[in-house]
């Protein structure tokens, strides 16, 4: 017998939230900036596996159940960008199935890691950060190849309903019972968009007048979890005629407000909870009356990694051999990074690739060269940079030549800015958003 009110439950199963047993709303008190608007944060990760995914991969298997497509001893495959594939493992251990989840090499490390400790067979592939669905090959193709086999069977979290069906049924009613009917605006991250979609569909059912508020990343965005707006127009449950508004955050708001988050409302977060807030902020007037409910789908503990590379300061104070840290060089590329004059959009980089054919300095390493580039480009990685003079003689004489420099996302090629100019080169910008922002707008590649 499972009670709530005791806390005491025949299974971990029993824990799995509903109107009985929501998640908390936590007001937030330091970060926000409205006078009057009052907002509350929904923590997901009081779900029994940690995530907003919870709902939906207990309704997947529901919906699977009931309609016979998933039965006894059914083999499940799902593509993942971790949290979907950690609440379907934990939900399969108890119910005896097993679960193969393909999934992008680009996932935080403990994501990946924790999937394999939670018994799923872990597909790792070399694939954008969030696969989007359609795309002709990765994660999600991957998925659906091996579903086609008669042993397997694929959930389908990108167009399956019952995804948005788990959020009408249990995450709308309880905004709904614990702002006692008083919330005006709802917002939420864009990932599969059944969150929103579920959510935001019973809210304007309770009351039309509630704004319901998508945020999505940029281009070539560093956010585990959530879509750019590209990968969004593949979604199935991308429903933008159903949101009263949407709205881009960058990595940078994202993070530095993830880390505001946690030092000042002492609040758990991760990357994806401060972008829905931080959208939020920007779309929701500040009145009188105003109640915002923004989803906060998972914690911080599962993004060591990824804070480590967009928070310089938390970062070790003894690095590994080889891994040395310069506080100046962060500084510098952070001032880049903000500075329009040296560095440049994906789709200007292109027209300027079609009608200039600048020289293009890749500074990934080679594996990742040889997967996809530029065409034209050339690989110089940037661990070789000042130690490998033969380089020099590769790049253009001219120093009032157009350079664009390249990575996998806009990081690392602000360092290889850094050494361009160090040389004397003049003309030289740094592509935002990287190889990855080029492949996702369509752009051609060349592989070795």
């Amino acid at each position: 017998m499972n009670d709530h009110a005791l806390r005491v439950y025949d299974s971990i199963l029993g824990l799995r939230c509903d109107t009985e047993n929501p998640t908390p709303l936590v007001r937030l008190n330091r970060v926000s900036p409205f006078r009057y608007t009052q907002v509350y944060a929904k923590l997901e990760w009081y779900n029994p596996f940690g995530a907003v995914k919870d709902r939906v991969a207990a309704n997947l298997l529901a919906d699977g159940e009931n309609r016979q497509t998933v039965q006894q001893n059914q083999k499940l495959v799902e593509p993942t960008s971790g949290n979907t594939g950690m609440a379907l493992a934990m939900i399969a251990n108890a119910k005896g199935y097993t679960l193969t989840t393909p999934l992008s090499s680009e996932i935080p490390l403990e994501k990946r890691t924790m999937l394999r400790f939670f018994g799923a067979e872990v597909l790792e592939l070399q694939d954008t950060l969030c696969p989007a669905p359609g795309a002709p090959e990765g994660a999600i193709a991957k998925a659906m190849e091996l579903g086609e086999r008669p042993d397997f069977h694929m959930l389908n979290q990108y167009v399956n309903e019952a995804n948005p069906d788990a959020h009408y049924k249990t995450t709308g009613p309880e905004i709904w019972h614990q702002t006692q009917g008083k919330v005006t605006h709802f917002a939420a991250g864009l990932g599969t968009c059944g969150t929103i979609t579920g959510t935001g569909r019973y809210l304007k059912e309770q009351r039309s007048e509630i704004q319901v508020l998508g945020v999505y990343p940029n281009e070539g965005h560093d956010i585990p979890g959530v879509r750019s707006l590209r990968q969004l127009q593949q979604t199935k449950l991308y429903r933008p005629d159903e949101y009263d508004h949407v709205i881009e955050v960058n990595d940078e708001i994202a993070y530095q407000l993830c880390l505001r988050l946690n030092r000042e409302e002492s609040i758990t977060a991760g990357p994806s909870c401060s972008m829905a807030l931080a959208g939020a902020f920007e779309l929701v007037p500040d009145e009188p009356g105003n109640l915002l409910v923004v989803i906060f789908p998972d914690n911080a503990f599962k993004y060591a990694s990824s804070f480590v590379k967009h928070l310089p300061s938390v970062a070790s104070a003894s690095p590994s051999k080889g891994a040395e840290k310069s506080p100046l060089l962060d500084k510098m590329r952070e001032n880049i990074r903000g500075n329009a004059e040296l560095t440049i959009d994906v789709v200007s980089a292109h027209e300027q690739w079609q009608v200039d054919r600048p020289f293009v300095l890749d500074v990934r390493p080679s594996g990742q060269y040889d997967e996809a580039h530029i065409p034209g480009a050339v690989n110089m990685p940037l661990s070789e940079l000042g130690e490998n003079t033969d380089y020099l003689s590769v790049l253009p004489r001219d120093l009032d030549a157009p350079i664009l420099s390249v990575c996998q996302r806009g990081n690392a090629s602000l360092s290889g800015l850094l050494y361009l100019k160090s040389l004397g080169y003049r003309n030289v910008r740094s592509l935002n958003g990287g190889t990855l922002a080029w492949k996702e707008k369509g752009f051609a590649t060349d592989s070795a």
